[in-house]
């Protein structure tokens, strides 16, 4: 076969091949997507949390005296009924009504009447009187009867009091 011919050949034969496959890969992600439409549960929950963040002492070396370090303790009721501990990095900047904070905290206790533990990551800034806060669930963090749980808390603060708002789903029970 001369290369002109060869080249011709393996030019008629890709496109078909790239087609093909990526039909294959259309199929495979529809039935995965099917398949966590119907084994997943959407579920809501809510209720109030008390917290104590305490100060802990600056790494020498590391970070700016604006950068804080905080342990967090909290008590939840309400769907979440449990204890979390976590940590808080934060920036304070020289606008007192303005700064970031980053952290992760471990929930154990019940949700929704279902034991385990699972791991929170939030994102958060305030400028002015605007706050914004990301609480999202770390993926792989559920133990118990919440492995696999995913979601999204939201923090209310009103009058000095704490509650949450949680959206999160579950892999149904088989």
């Amino acid at each position: 076969m001369k290369m002109s011919s060869l080249v011709i050949v393996i030019a008629t034969a890709l496109p078909i091949l790239v087609f093909s496959t990526a039909i294959d890969a259309q199929t495979d992600l529809n039935k995965s997507s099917n398949k966590s439409r119907t084994d997943i549960v959407t579920k809501h929950t809510t209720g109030t949390f008390e917290v104590k963040a305490t100060p802990l002492p600056a790494e020498n070396g590391v970070g700016d005296p604006k950068i804080g370090r905080l342990s967090l303790d909290k008590k939840f009721s309400g769907g979440i009924n449990g204890t979390s501990k976590g940590q808080m990095l934060g920036y304070q900047s020289d606008d007192k009504s303005k700064g970031g904070y980053v952290a992760i905290e471990q929930i154990t206790g019940t949700l929704d009447g279902k034991k385990g533990s699972f791991a929170l990551q939030h994102h958060g800034t305030m400028d002015g009187s605007d706050y914004v806060m990301n609480v999202y669930v770390v993926p792989g963090s559920g133990t118990g009867e919440l492995a696999g749980i995913a979601g999204k808390l939201t923090i209310i603060m009103e009058k000095g009091a704490h509650s949450y708002d949680f959206e999160y789903t579950l892999p149904a029970s088989k």
